[in-house]
This record gives C-alpha cells, sequence and structure tokens, in this order.
C-alpha cells in the first residue's frame, strides 16, 4: 500500500527504546495504516468503490479512513456519533475527514450503539449504496493481520512490548507475532475490563498483561500532569506524543520504570501508533478552559 513501512527503532534511555509508526505517512500513520492495509486491499479484490466506518469526533481512524479513501480512490462515508455535532462548527478531525472527501453522516448517540446490529447496516446500505464495512476503530481479522507486521526481526532483542489499547486489534497483532520470550504489555484508553474479551477474540497467545492505571479518566480525559509529561518529554527527544493513546503509554511505562516493575537488564520497546491529528482538538478544548496547551 505505502512505502516506508518500517522504521528504525529510537533509543530513550538506556533499556527503552521507541518504534515510531507514527512516521510512516502523514495522515494514514501509526496503527491506523497496519489496520487500513490489508481491509483496502480487500475492499479492491472485491470491486467496492465505498467504504463506511464509524466512530466519534475527533476520531483517528475516521481521519485515516478518509485520508486514505481520498488516497486510493475510494468514496468514504463516515457515521459520526452525536446527531447534535451537525449542527456546530466541525471540530479539526471533522473538518479533515471532510476536505478529504468523506461524506459524514451524523446519528443520535442511541443510535450509534446499534453499529453492528444488521437491520442498522442494511438501512445504511439502502443509503448509500454497496459498499466496504469497516468496523469502529478498525478492528477486524485483516487488521489484525497488518499489525503482526508491526515487528520484524531487528526487534527480537526486545523483552517487553509495549502500546496502547483502544479496540484491542493493534495488541492482538503484537500478540500474535511476539517471539516466545516476549511479553506484550497493553496501556488501555478507557476504564473497564471488557476489553480482556476483545483480543481474546483475535490473539493466539498468552503472553500479555493489561495495565489499566493510566487511562487518567478515559479517552478524551486528560490532567495537567499528564500534559506536562507530554510537552517534556517532546522537548528531550523530539518527538511528539498524542493525548488519547502515546502520551498515556509513555507515562505509565516511565512510572513502571520507576517503581521497578520491569527487571533491570531488560529491554522495553513502545510503539508510537500515531493519533497526532487528535492533538489541535484537543488543544482546542484546553484553551477554553484556560489549561495549559500541549506543544
Amino acid at each position: 500500500m505505502l512505502k516506508n513501512e518500517d522504521k528504525c527503532n529510537l533509543k530513550l534511555e538506556n533499556q527503552l527504546y521507541i518504534k515510531p509508526e507514527y512516521l510512516i505517512h502523514p495522515f494514514i500513520s501509526g496503527n491506523k495504516y497496519r489496520k487500513l492495509k490489508y481491509n483496502f486491499l480487500e475492499a479492491k479484490t472485491l470491486g467496492k468503490t465505498i467504504l463506511l466506518t464509524f466512530g466519534g469526533a475527533y476520531s483517528n481512524h475516521i481521519s485515516a479512513v478518509a485520508a486514505a479513501g481520498k488516497e486510493f480512490g475510494f468514496r468514504t462515508i463516515g457515521v459520526i456519533r452525536g446527531e447534535e455535532l451537525k449542527n456546530t462548527s466541525l471540530n479539526p478531525t471533522l473538518r479533515f475527514a471532510q476536505s478529504c472527501g468523506m461524506t459524514l453522516k451524523f446519528v443520535t448517540r442511541e443510535a450509534y450503539k446499534n453499529k453492528s446490529d444488521s437491520a442498522f447496516i442494511s438501512e445504511l446500505q439502502k443509503e448509500f449504496g454497496a459498499f466496504y464495512l469497516i468496523p469502529e476503530g478498525g478492528t477486524n481479522t485483516l487488521a489484525v493481520k497488518g499489525c503482526e507486521e508491526i515487528l520484524t526481526k531487528a526487534d527480537a532483542k526486545f523483552d517487553f512490548i509495549c502500546c496502547p489499547v483502544g479496540t484491542g486489534g493493534t495488541i492482538s497483532g503484537l500478540i500474535n507475532s511476539a517471539l516466545s520470550h516476549q511479553k506484550i504489555i497493553g496501556f488501555p484508553a478507557l476504564k473497564g475490563d471488557f476489553l480482556q474479551e476483545e483480543i481474546t477474540k483475535f490473539a493466539k497467545n498468552k503472553n500479555w498483561e493489561l495495565i489499566t492505571d493510566y487511562h487518567f479518566g478515559g479517552y478524551a480525559k486528560i490532567s495537567d500532569e499528564l500534559i506536562a509529561f507530554m510537552n517534556q518529554f517532546k522537548c528531550k527527544h523530539t518527538i511528539p506524543l498524542d493525548p488519547v493513546y502515546t502520551g498515556k503509554m509513555m507515562f505509565g511505562i516511565y512510572n513502571l520504570i520507576d517503581k521497578g516493575y520491569f527487571p533491570k537488564q531488560s529491554k522495553i520497546l513502545a510503539i508510537h501508533t500515531g493519533g497526532l491529528q487528535g492533538v489541535e482538538g484537543m488543544n482546542q478544548k484546553l484553551k477554553q478552559q484556560n489549561r495549559p496547551l500541549i506543544v
């Protein structure tokens, strides 16, 4: 689909490295590129010209599908949670998606809960025609297949692989492709334990653990402490983090290192899954709240 899929890992500290997946593509970056790769190829094989997917107002997935659709010649439909949003100014994420040619369909939060129901999908097909359906967050069997390609032979030296977790597709791919001596550590962006069940649908091995202490309240929640950490991290390493996924993961990794969670001689690889498009929208919210901004 694209070139330059494998980026060299960057050393941060003595035992900590980062895989900069966000550098794969300026708009279809990180795990979104990995998740969409085989889905787009399948859509082409099936002769589909329309892609339909779901997401919230600040969704990295919506942004990536819109950009990929524009680049590879698909018409894209984004079903957006929150009917009230159609009467307001579009935020940076939705403006970008629309600029890429994505048609935005706003539905009520109650209706959005039916996004997996056949009757709801049938109504969307009547409205938009025969589309290729990509689930919310992009996670399906083909997405997991793409995420299995994140780790390369050069990553065999690492003992721990860390990644943020949203819908569970990325960590499932890492679990499946990890070597026997490697442990996968997931940092969920959401509260709750439902992800365990989602991951086991796709993951073949038991070499993983979710650490649920670093969600900071959920997807759209962020503290001034986390903002300060992200800004200091970027200043020191010139690597930007996003407030929903990678910022929380990196905060968690450093905190666990301080607590002695990782054995001293172990090598840790953190997967930077992208999500940087969400920084502008978060900063708009922070500015309205007179809080520190993400640099």
